[in-house]
């Protein structure tokens, strides 16, 4: 681009090359909000013992520390993506950052559990706002081919590392200046992230006018049914699968997205235009995307209360296990981008899958006292090679084909995916470990033997998941860069009205969206 300001560039269509300084800053500024967004849902869950002693929490509100930020997260984000195309991506980004640090630093400050859990539930709704807004910026950003899956292949690196440092850094803060500075350490990050935003990005409006109404309703419905869909996976494992309650929820789940769907068939301005599920291969690596975490997320939850509950690892002993994780992480981004260019997305996400799934099974195999450096750090090294493949491409999929104008709701689209997959995974999960675990104890194992065939049996059904995911991502298109984008017409205005929207070359024609050939 020369000397010519990214602004510029930006403004008259021109992409951002990785290779140039200001492209390498770019990618590291919007790495940085998923680094925040990933984290944030880990660092917490090693310092909930030091919160519940401090704030004098009951077990059953304890765990909403953890399940309020997933729960608004996974919640938000689909509204978080389409604001971001109507509104504008950089100004979704700053709100959602802004957002984010206020409720860190009120969470940080709070003296009983109630304004923490609040506290918790705002802040996910900051991530669900940063998030689409941040994949769709680069997605946009960096043009296609070798520059974007590179920079799809340090996202996913990113997304993954911050799985492994968040459970580290929760131990380090922890055990150090105290519990508080796990939400402390937000607001200043923050505030480089929102200053990196302004000076770097360009300051589009979306694609919103005033003769486009928002889709008030679908929001509505659409936000609810996820919150409600969310909270009976978090809650499931505590009431029981059966329990009125589950069946409840779910049921109402189902109705509110029945309903939304509805909505958006009938609605002339969607939330979700459902021609985007037209583009090939993206309802495939969205599903991908959920059983795979259903899997991954697996491995950190029930492998953490195995080194800390059967080995008797200190929080922070147990954080330091993980992070030879986050070279595995990397050296997967790095790999992965390379050859997504070179074979596609498809043979990557199937062999990613094969290969993480291998690697939870190893780690599901470890005896009762097991080693950490022949039982648990193999598979954990295993599992992050596929897992970080699998991040890195399914990411490129996901987006391939789809226009800059819907680019946010692809995001956010993916982005439900992880967070559905992950509450999911945990809930059925959790039902099995604790499932197996009472059949032994009443087969008159001890207590700790119980616990940890608990475990393992999770972990073993994990894998299970985890190579399941693979079949699923047979379906998704084998993208060596992105896919071409043809233009449908979907809108339910009258012909005449149609006939008089301009075109990109400035004649006029049918006013026209997109799918994929």
């Amino acid at each position: 681009m020369g000397s010519v300001p990214w602004h510029v560039a930006k403004d008259a269509g021109a992409s951002l090359a990785l290779r140039s300084r200001l492209g390498a800053i770019t990618l590291v500024l919007l790495c940085a909000v998923q680094f925040l967004d990933i984290a944030d849902s880990a660092i917490v869950n090693v310092a909930l013992p030091w919160i519940q002693h401090s704030l004098n929490f009951s077990q059953q509100n304890l765990q909403w520390v953890a399940s309020g930020y997933i729960l608004t997260y996974g919640g938000f984000l689909l509204l978080g993506g389409r604001l971001a195309d109507l509104l504008g991506r950089r100004r979704m980004l700053l709100a959602g950052v802004a957002v984010f640090a206020v409720a860190s630093l009120a969470a940080g400050l709070a003296y009983e559990p109630g304004l923490l859990v609040g506290a918790r539930l705002v802040q996910g709704i900051g991530a669900a706002l940063m998030a689409p807004a941040a994949l769709s910026e680069l997605t946009t950003s960096f043009g296609q081919g070798k520059d974007r899956n590179t920079a799809l292949g340090v996202w996913g690196a990113v997304s993954g590392m911050a799985a492994a440092a968040g459970v580290f850094l929760g131990g380090v803060l922890s055990a150090g200046p105290g519990w508080r500075w796990v939400f402390f350490v937000n607001p200043p990050i923050c505030v480089l992230v929102a200053a990196g935003a302004i000076a770097l990005l360009a300051a589009g409006r979306g694609t919103s006018s005033r003769s486009v109404r928002f889709d008030s309703q679908g929001a509505a419905l659409a936000t609810a049914g996820m919150l409600l869909l969310v909270y009976s996976l978090v809650q499931a494992p505590i009431v029981g699968w059966g329990s009125a309650q589950t069946v409840a929820t779910l049921t109402g789940s189902a109705v509110l997205l029945a309903a939304f769907v509805g909505n958006e068939l009938r609605s002339r301005n969607p939330l979700l235009p459902l021609v985007i599920l037209r583009v090939r291969g993206l309802v495939a690596a969205d599903l991908t995307q959920l059983i795979a975490f259903c899997g991954f997320f697996s491995l950190f939850f029930f492998a953490t209360l195995y080194m800390q509950e059967v080995l008797g690892y200190s929080p922070l002993k147990a954080g330091v296990a993980y992070l030879p994780t986050t070279a595995g992480f990397a050296v997967a981004g790095g790999l992965a981008s390379q050859l997504v260019t070179r074979i596609g997305t498809r043979p990557v996400v199937v062999a990613g899958c094969l290969i993480a799934a291998a690697g939870i099974f190893w780690v599901s195999r470890v005896p009762l006292h097991g080693s950490y450096v022949t039982g648990l750090l193999p598979g954990f090294l295993v599992m992050s090679l596929g897992a970080g493949s699998v991040f890195v491409s399914v990411t490129a999929a996901a987006n391939a084909g789809v226009a800059a104008d819907k680019a946010g709701l692809a995001a956010g689209l993916l982005n439900s995916s992880q967070q559905v997959g992950s509450a999911l995974g945990l809930a059925v999960l959790s039902a099995i470990a604790i499932t197996r675990t009472r059949h032994l104890i009443a087969s008159g194992a001890s207590h700790l033997a119980a616990a940890d065939g608990g475990y393992r049996v999770a972990l073993l059904v994990g894998s299970m998941i985890m190579a399941a995911a693979a079949l699923i991502a047979l379906r998704i298109g084998n993208t060596r860069q992105a896919a071409p984008v043809v233009m449908v017409s979907t809108d339910a205005a009258p012909q005449r009205e149609a006939a008089a929207a301009p075109t990109t070359n400035g004649a006029t024609g049918p006013r026209r969206r997109y799918r994929e050939q």
